[in-house]
């Protein structure tokens, strides 16, 4: 079966997505309908903008996002996919492309959710630290062992997890999880608490949009990051987009089920190749690679 993944912030360059605008009619009608529905051309930050222009939150996910979703779209019958799933934002893209959400509707999401994301980061201290080398089992031990807030949030492919949570708490797991053996745990040069209890805010204010939003029955299954099983129930889907925000992103366990399930060929659609390198970790005998439109 034929899996289409999608990337999620961390994966924007400058000039992403120019050649598609160029190339494509149908791109071109739908970054200015972006333009429009976000109020501000996010497409002369793509096309032209720095790299420090393109990290901010209200650039980035929805820049990451309509790469994504416009290659998608412009592969037209050549996307035909039996399985999709996205790390974290890369979700949103996943549920456009396999039309449980329509483009407006997805990018209005994706920018509500990166502003109540910014709000909540300012409203605490917070940070991530990625952990290499270590059992799930370990670092999950530590976490729990810690006073304050610190979660294990991304589990982005075996050995390799991402925690979450107070700054001083980050550290001290960081510190612990090193005596435990980690080859490295290295905090990241991020804003927020992404996937963590401290996102609750942000989790109240996209459930508010998420319960006003029609979703449909998507065209295959998404394998969403809370629950990394396949899901198709409309109700379902909008209840694990909201728990995503301060639940953990399980990536090496939604591909694990996928390739399970007879997923046999990875396509990443969007910007980099990120997640084409997490395959190759995950499972090394399943195809991967890169959607490309010429």
């Amino acid at each position: 079966m034929k899996a289409y993944i999608f990337p999620g912030q961390g994966a924007q360059f400058t000039g992403m997505g120019l050649d598609l605008y160029e190339k494509s009619a149908l791109a071109q009608e739908l970054f200015e309908q972006a333009n429009s529905i976000l109020g501000f051309s996010i497409t002369d930050v793509m096309f032209e903008g720095t790299a420090e222009e393109l990290k901010q939150t209200k650039v980035t996910q929805p820049a990451i996002f309509l790469h994504s979703v416009i290659l998608a779209k412009v592969l037209g019958e050549d996307f035909k996919p039996e399985m999709v799933a996205g790390h974290s934002l890369g979700e949103l893209s996943a549920l456009v492309a396999s039309n449980a959400l329509s483009f407006e509707d997805g990018l209005k999401l994706v920018a509500t959710r990166a502003m109540a994301m910014q709000k909540a980061c300012e409203q605490q201290e917070s940070t991530m630290a990625a952990v290499l080398g270590l059992e799930n089992e370990v670092v999950e031990e530590v976490c729990n062992l810690i006073e304050g807030t610190v979660v294990a949030a991304n589990y982005n492919c075996p050995g390799q997890i991402v925690i979450s949570g107070e700054v001083e708490a980050v550290n001290k797991a960081c510190d612990i999880l090193k005596e435990k053996g980690a080859k490295r745990a290295l905090v990241l040069p991020v804003g927020g608490a992404f996937h963590s209890p401290l996102m609750e805010p942000a989790r109240e204010e996209l459930a508010k949009a998420i319960e006003e939003t029609t979703f449909n029955t998507p065209i295959c299954p998404v394998y969403q990051n809370v629950v990394a099983k396949a899901v198709t129930d409309p109700a379902e889907i909008k209840e694990n987009l909201v728990a995503q925000l301060t639940g953990a992103v399980k990536w090496t366990q939604s591909v694990q089920q996928m390739i399970a399930d007879g997923g046999a060929e990875f396509v990443e659609v969007g910007p980099g190749k990120v997640l084409q390198g997490l395959m190759r970790k995950i499972d090394r005998s399943v195809a991967a690679s890169g959607a490309s439109f010429e």
